[in-house]
């Protein structure tokens, strides 16, 4: 389970001045679900996604995972973390396009410790084949998102 405990995110600003970007959150996720995050431009939600991402420094509060507060956690519980419950989906896809869909999904297979060969087979038999031998570069955006949340994954 995921907890959000009084977390705060401040930024300075070219003039040294503070914008609050997420102000006092404390939430509780449960340990299966879907959560939808939602509001308008600006109102902190990447910014939010980006500390339990680890991706962003929590200016105050905390964040505990499975009980255990992120202020305890050390490299390698870091690299658990994101290794084991996160999987981000960014906007711009960030794929590398002069590889393959198969050497992006290979790598990112090898980043995390897997060489799960047939969780890639899988994904290129689900009707994917016109990935296989396509760069990442060369497929339409709408056609990336499945090759994404496999990544993700």
């Amino acid at each position: 389970m995921l907890e959000l405990k009084n977390l705060t995110k401040v930024y300075k600003t070219s003039r040294k001045e503070k914008c609050v970007a997420v102000n006092d959150v404390s939430l509780q996720f449960p340990s299966t679900g879907m959560i939808f995050i939602c509001g308008k431009s600006g109102s902190g939600k990447s910014t939010l996604l980006n500390m339990i991402g680890t991706l962003d420094n929590i200016t105050s509060g905390e964040i505990i995972v499975d009980g255990v507060n992120f202020k305890k956690f050390g490299q390698s519980e870091f690299q658990e973390y994101r290794s084991s419950y996160l999987g981000f989906v960014f906007q711009d896809f960030l794929l590398l396009e002069e590889f393959t869909v198969q050497e992006n999904i290979s790598l990112a297979l090898k980043l995390s410790g897997s060489e799960d060969e047939e969780y890639l087979r899988g994904f290129i038999n689900l009707g994917n084949e016109e990935y296989k031998p396509n760069n990442a570069g060369n497929i339409y955006a709408n056609r990336k998102i499945p090759m994404i949340l496999a990544l993700a994954y």
